[in-house]
């Protein structure tokens, strides 16, 4: 049987539209996902949104719309957009949904009965946009404001219930040094043991009469707070506290009949990955494990804390974090209209290192389009099926059986490396070994050899060139495809290649089978009976 593997994104919140940062770290855990699937493993991907949460509450009522409908009405459009960037996310859980909440009651119930929550009062300086506390410390550094919005926050007073988040410190610094590989990418490790070690407190887990959210079962004044409850929609989504056509009660439930339940939970729990923005790392590494921990469940094997995407400005100034609340958006609809979703992806995932941070700028996507999509691959794939339509009607005569030569030098190596960069989230340096191993390779290759004069001399020393030049766009179809859905499709179906697409792994790069049939061209042609360009040269 294939290893399961259980990929998850941070859910959103549907105030507003999805924008390139947010759009970043879905195309990161979309890259795993479809390598992972490649690879063999039976994938499970979750994506979703946080709907139970004050500003969301707060943004319906500006609109004069419940908050239900308004909650359905933004996960129809985070998912067009998501469907249009080619996110094959397995299952997009929205918060509001009636298994959210039979997992979220039966769960905080669970910790309730172990002796791990307790009643009290919090008070301190709360930021709207975090939906959460911030420490005077976080607060004075950032000069008074909330690091990551910019605005004051405001003392806040009020009854609540508490997690005894700091009982778990022990068990924590342990779970961590037994588990070295939990935190990735490793810079984000030391942070938190750091956080853990010095500042580890309990935390106010509910708010008190708000009419939107999910009731606490034991006091149904109160509503879980947002972390609390957001946190576990990566084990509601696979079946936590949902029975088989039954709430968490036994009773008969019709609407949760078709739904993931207790025994999905045990196939697919722990996640393999979680993949998150640097900035909740402190929750998903700390409290999240601890919750798990009171809960008596395993916690989640990793935890990948991505970087940010900066608004790069013309002028001299720094770059900007992208953010709603800063006001400077990109949507991602507008780049894939002009362009396409898989200039995008290329895009986000080469000029920004996944692990770390990267930039946005018009410009430098027009360069990075043009150079490395355009004028590389695009016109590697151009020249040598036209050349052969042109010149063999399509058919490359003499090829049945043989195998063309590899441009790349020591391409198992270079495979290997790919992976390697693949597994550790490393898309960056995994692009970056294609082009330089093997596309690179390919047209310098070509230039060297000048198929398209041959062509006109001598039509037979033409042939074997032409026929070797097949392989490198075969190879880089196959390693490009988590990445360019689309166009490492019509690459590689531009070819009577024989191994049906859908099964291609990494594995087959160095053992392509021999054509039973002459090499043909077989991309489907434009009205002037040439191959529509790939990516067309942005200008």
């Amino acid at each position: 049987m294939p290893k399961k593997f259980f990929i998850t994104t941070a859910i959103d919140y549907p105030n507003s539209r999805p924008h390139i940062g947010t759009a970043f770290e879905k195309i990161g855990a979309d890259v795993q996902a479809r390598y992972r699937r490649m690879e063999g493993c039976d994938v499970h991907f979750l994506m979703g949104n946080d709907e139970n949460t004050i500003k969301v509450s707060r943004k319906a009522t500006e609109l004069k719309r419940a908050p239900k409908e308004y909650c359905d009405d933004m996960a129809n459009q985070f998912k067009e957009v998501w469907r249009a960037l080619d996110i094959s996310f397995d299952d997009f859980i929205q918060t509001s949904e009636p298994r959210h909440h039979v997992g979220c009651q039966k769960f905080i119930q669970k910790v309730f009965d172990n002796g791990h929550i307790y009643k009290g009062h919090y008070e301190g300086l709360y930021c709207d946009g975090c939906e959460g506390f911030k420490t005077e410390k976080e607060v004075k550094e950032a000069g008074g404001v909330c690091p990551d919005h910019r605005v004051a926050p405001v003392l806040r007073k009020e009854p609540c219930y508490f997690f005894a988040l700091s009982k778990f410190q022990d068990k924590l610094l342990s779970f961590y040094e037994q588990h070295p590989d939990f935190i990735q990418p490793e810079s984000r490790r030391n942070e938190i043991v750091t956080l853990v070690k010095s500042e580890l407190r309990d935390v106010n887990i509910t708010r008190l009469g708000q009419e939107w959210g999910i009731k606490v079962p034991f006091d149904p004044e109160f509503t879980i707070y947002v972390w609390f409850d957001a946190l576990l929609n990566y084990i509601t989504a696979v079946g936590y506290g949902t029975l088989a056509g039954c709430a968490s009660d036994g009773e008969p439930n019709p609407s949760l009949a078709r739904l993931a339940n207790e025994a999905d939970f045990a196939t697919w729990w722990p996640a393999d990955i979680h993949f998150i923005g640097k900035d909740i790392t402190r929750f998903h590494c700390a409290l999240w494990p601890a919750m798990c921990f009171a809960a008596g469940i395993e916690p989640p094997r990793s935890v990948f804390g991505h970087g940010f995407v900066y608004i790069k400005k013309d002028d001299a100034s720094a770059a900007e974090k992208i953010s709603k609340s800063l006001g400077n958006v990109i949507e991602p609809m507008e780049i894939i209209t002009k362009f396409s979703s898989d200039g995008f992806r290329y895009y986000f995932m080469r000029e920004c290192p996944f692990p770390g941070d990267g930039e946005f700028s018009w410009e430098r996507f027009a360069a990075v389009y043009n150079s490395d999509l355009g004028k590389n691959l695009g016109n590697l794939l151009s020249r040598v099926t036209t050349l052969i339509i042109n010149n063999f009607d399509s058919v490359l005569p003499g090829t049945a059986g043989q195998m063309p030569t590899p441009i790349a030098a020591d391409l198992a190596e270079t495979v290997r490396q790919v992976q390697a960069h693949m597994q550790a989230c490393q898309y960056n340096s995994a692009l970056e070994k294609i082009w330089r191993q093997i596309l690179d390779p390919a047209n310098q290759y070509a230039e060297k050899n000048e198929p398209w004069k041959l062509v006109k001399t001598d039509k037979d020393a033409a042939k074997p060139i032409l026929f070797n030049l097949s392989e490198p766009l075969r190879i880089a179809a196959i390693l490009l495809k988590p990445v360019l859905v689309r166009s490492s499709a019509t690459i590689y179906g531009s070819f009577n290649f024989t191994q049906p697409w859908e099964k291609v792994r990494y594995a087959d790069v160095c053992t392509r089978p021999t054509q039973a049939e002459d090499l043909r061209v077989i991309a489907t042609l434009d009205a002037r009976g040439k191959v529509p360009p790939l990516f067309p040269v942005i200008k």
